[in-house]
């Protein structure tokens, strides 16, 4: 019997760069005291994004970012994430080239998915992976600029 996990082309299993990782804070404006102000990042985008009741900020460092989330609703998950725990790292998120075959891989190899199709997020089409599969990081797939999942979302300018 063939192993179909060994017939999963490389490009297909790998993951690719670190886009971002995300830090959960109470303020984001008081929070760019510290990434901006004292440590130098340059503010590349401050965003409310109203569907998932958060405001986001990217601060490129080499060729990743750090991502500062605040939520803007106490029901939501990250507003949760921030009364028990409070600010700190929240999640990684990977770069693939075709998110969809990255979920359907993952859902083979037995990895639970949060989200088993790509939805739209602040820079591209991505996917979150449950904390329970990953040693307890949530980790976020997005799909690389032009990936097929951009237009099947209504991305602009591809």
């Amino acid at each position: 019997m063939t192993d179909p996990i060994a017939s999963v082309p490389d490009h297909v299993r790998r993951l690719g760069r670190i886009h971002h990782v995300a830090v959960v804070v109470r303020d984001v404006e008081a929070s760019l005291g510290l990434w901006r102000d004292t440590l130098g990042l340059p503010v590349e985008l401050v965003l409310p994004i109203e569907h998932d009741r958060v405001t986001i900020a990217f601060l490129p460092v080499g060729e990743s970012k750090i991502e500062l989330v605040q939520p803007t609703d106490d029901s939501t998950g990250v507003a949760r994430f921030l009364a028990s725990r409070g600010e700190g790292f929240h999640h990684v998120c990977f770069e693939v080239p075709n998110i969809a075959e990255a979920l359907v891989r993952l859902e083979m190899d037995g990895v639970e998915l949060i989200d088993t199709a790509a939805r739209k997020g602040a820079e591209g089409p991505v996917a979150f992976l449950h904390p329970r599969s990953c040693q307890g990081v949530l980790v976020e797939l997005i799909e690389a600029p032009g990936g097929p999942a951009w237009a099947t979302l209504g991305y602009e300018g591809l």
